[in-house]
């Protein structure tokens, strides 16, 4: 269209060259909507001022498949907007753009499928930032300058084990970065449990610094390179470095302050020094049951450098009956919570060290037996005795429970912890002010099970009180146990006895049939997907160290009362349920595995850090954007190709011990197979599902509440109005 002589309105323009534009002309010039399009068949759509891109819009290069949506600036990417640098877009970039350049904040995504998401400056990572190296397993959370590692942060190498384990732990630490690599202050946890902390030089140990053994011995002094140094005694000023950790003290270090504190001043001394002696006396036998329990759980595999977790502490603590003693799980957790939070205090994934179950136990002595030896000298020594003779020693290893009693079924069972934990989660609430922490009681789960309509003719009101109080000390007094809290553990344990109740396998050749009891069910038309076995992620030792890889990767985004109570139902043949639940009588084939003596050496080396030099800047294509993306791709992943920093050769060795197991022996194949699909049909077919369109139902009840309220307001301000009017 023209107007007075000039090209006005919608039109088609070609230049010699042969770019093309179709779109709105205002006086002559390309203004408003419009389409370029470029020889080589790359297009521009979007809004145009003065002939130049300039707004909201969208490139697209013929020749190798980049794409960028989002605002443009005088021709240059400039504010929001993502960019995709293949045809596949598995490479991309999402967040804020600054005259071409990525700046401010933003998510990329590199072609290894790694993920970066934080601050940038002229393209490089720079500020606070998170990056994931997925097949590496590694993950960095902190301060970057132009595109490494620099400032405080934290960096964790993510083992995986063969075995699919849920509790092996990773190599992390936390402190100062410099060009990419651990210098300064900064803490060390290494996966087998020992911990450096303080002084580092170029990825190495270096400098003052404190080295806890997985045991609990220490070293605290000097180091060089990595190397721990100890002061020559033949009058040599120059330190050298330890042959090996004999030249080491056995110093036990215990975490009982919060005891010491109870006695007399003048008697802490001698009262910590009695009770460290009878904790050497008990050594082997501790390690032992340290030993059995941390593997609880876990498939048979060598790569053995797993940690007692939490989970697994609550479990001896209950094998040896402590929660007879009128002390709940939840109150030793805050016993021994030293400087945990108040999320953290419950948590079942908290690894425990060997020192740290020493102390936990130590103190556990003085709260059940400390009016009972008030008459003994040394006190505290006393009470651990006491506990080691009448209840450790006689009940530890003799599993109890239904998570870890079966070996093959806990590997299975472990599986649905996690997602299992975040509904527990959901259900805890402040329950003991003026503590803070979240925790649920037996009512709490009995309401549970009422609002999910899990309870039925098999899992009745009755059945399922008798699932939760099958570890008390009165299975008679069912009232007593309502207000009492409970810890993950006790959570789990009534969801697997419950599985077994509700969900009774009719023969070992018949597949469970039917669908998923809320798979059609939709709330206002939204549809409640069915709930999925949790899945596993887990990982084995890596070394401690390496790093960014070519920068071409970054983050994405009680009661239901029956009217008449069922029968009762017999469980499967060597089912890994309390038998009291399951049926009349007791399981008594049980099998003793002998645990062998073993070391565990955990080995970490060195990886020497190598950065890159600054990248050259991005050669811009002639007709502004075509190979733009193109070179940033080929930048970025030169940038990204360096080593991760190295971990020390540290060796952290770990005694097993040696002590008889008391585990139920093996299912057979068909049995196992049959529990495989109770517990599968329970947490994916009922359980999950329920939960997920319970909450569903809340956010949908909430927000209804919202919207009438709201209306509510509208309409009374309204009427004021009319009234003022």
């Amino acid at each position: 269209m023209f107007s007075k002589g000039l090209m006005d309105g919608c039109g088609v323009f070609t230049l010699a060259g042969g770019l093309k534009y179709e779109g709105e002309f205002v006086c002559n010039m390309p203004m408003g909507l419009g389409t370029y399009t470029w020889p080589d068949g790359s297009s521009y759509k979007g809004e145009v001022y003065n002939g130049i891109r300039h707004g909201t819009g969208t490139y697209k290069c013929a020749k190798n498949g980049v794409s960028y949506t989002g605002q443009w600036d005088q021709g240059k990417r400039h504010g929001k907007g993502e960019v995709y640098y293949n045809h596949d877009k598995t490479s991309w970039y999402k967040g804020d753009w600054v005259k071409n350049n990525r700046e401010g904040w933003g998510v990329r995504r590199y072609p290894s499928g790694n993920m970066y998401s934080g601050e940038w400056k002229n393209n490089l990572r720079h500020g606070e930032g998170t990056m994931r190296w997925l097949k590496l397993g590694q993950q960095y959370v902190g301060m970057w300058q132009n595109g490494v590692q620099h400032g405080r942060g934290t960096h964790v190498w993510i083992p995986r084990p063969a075995d699919g384990s849920l509790y092996s732990q990773s190599n992390q630490y936390t402190g100062d970065f410099v060009h990419g690599q651990r210098h300064g202050q900064g803490t060390f946890y290494y996966a087998g449990g020992a911990i450096y902390e303080n002084g580092w030089r170029k990825n190495k140990k270096h400098g003052k610094g404190k080295f806890t053994f997985e045991d609990g011995h220490v070293f605290e002094g000097e180091f060089v390179d990595d190397l721990m140094m100890t002061h020559n005694l033949n009058g040599n000023k120059a330190p050298t470095p330890l042959s090996g950790s004999s030249v080491l003290e056995p110093c036990i270090s215990l975490d009982i302050e919060c005891l010491l504190e109870k006695i007399p001043e003048r008697k802490r001394d001698t009262e910590r020094k009695q009770v460290e002696f009878e904790v050497l006396k008990q050594d082997s036998e501790l390690r032992s049951i340290y030993s059995f329990y941390k593997i609880l759980g876990h498939a048979h595999s060598s790569n053995n450098i797993f940690q007692l977790s939490r989970l697994q502490l609550w479990r001896l603590l209950k094998d040896c009956k402590i929660h007879h003693y009128n002390i709940t799980l939840t109150q030793i957790d805050h016993m021994i919570r030293e400087d945990a939070t108040t999320a953290e205090i419950h948590s079942p994934f908290t690894p425990m060290l060997l020192h740290r179950l020493i102390s936990c136990l130590v103190v556990v002595a003085y709260h059940i037996y400390h009016k009972e030896m008030m008459s003994q000298n040394n006190l505290l020594a006393a009470c651990f005795s006491k506990l080691m003779t009448d209840n450790i020693l006689p009940n530890a290893k003799n599993v109890k429970g239904f998570l870890f009693r079966q070996p093959d079924c806990a590997v299975v069972a472990v599986n649905y912890l996690k997602k299992s934990y975040e509904v527990y989660q959901a259900y805890c609430k402040v329950n003991a002010a003026p503590r803070e922490d979240q925790t649920m009681t037996c009512r709490h789960l009995l309401w549970m099970f009422r609002d999910l309509h899990l309870l039925d003719n098999n899992l009745t009101t009755a059945r399922l009180l008798q699932v939760i109080t099958a570890e008390s000390r009165d299975h008679r007094n069912l009232s007593s146990c309502l207000d009492l809290e409970i810890t993950f553990l006790e959570f789990f344990e009534v969801l697997l006895g419950s599985a077994e109740v509700k969900c009774q396998p009719v023969s070992e050749d018949l597949e469970l049939k039917g669908q998923p009891v809320y798979e059609d069910l939709e709330v206002k038309g939204q549809p409640v997907s069915e709930g999925l076995e949790e899945g596993q992620s887990p990982s084995s030792p890596d070394t401690e160290a390496r790093r960014d890889l070519p920068e071409v990767e970054a983050s994405e985004n009680i009661f239901q009362t029956l009217n008449s109570p069922s029968q009762s139902v017999a469980a499967p043949v060597n089912s890994p349920i309390t038998p009291e639940i399951s049926s009349s009588k007791s399981m008594e084939t049980r099998d003793k595995a002998g645990l062998a003596t073993a070391q565990e050496v955990e080995s970490q080396q060195d990886d020497k850090t190598k950065i890159n030099k600054k990248p050259q800047a991005a050669v811009k294509s002639s007709h502004g954007g075509g190979d733009e993306e193109e070179n940033d791709e080929a930048e970025e992943n030169r940038q990204e190709e360096y080593e991760a920093g190295g971990t020390s050769k540290d060796t952290v060795k770990e005694h097993t011990g040696e002590g008889k197991s008391v585990l139920t022996g093996g299912m057979e194949a068909k049995d196992m197979e049959l529990w495989n699909q109770t517990i599968h049909q329970f947490f994916n077919h009922f359980f999950f599902p329920a939960f997920e369109h319970n909450q569903l139902v809340s956010k949908n009840s909430k927000e209804e509440k919202l919207c009438q309220e709201a209306e509510r307001c509208i309409a009374l301000a309204k009427a004021q109005q009319r009234t003022s009017q």
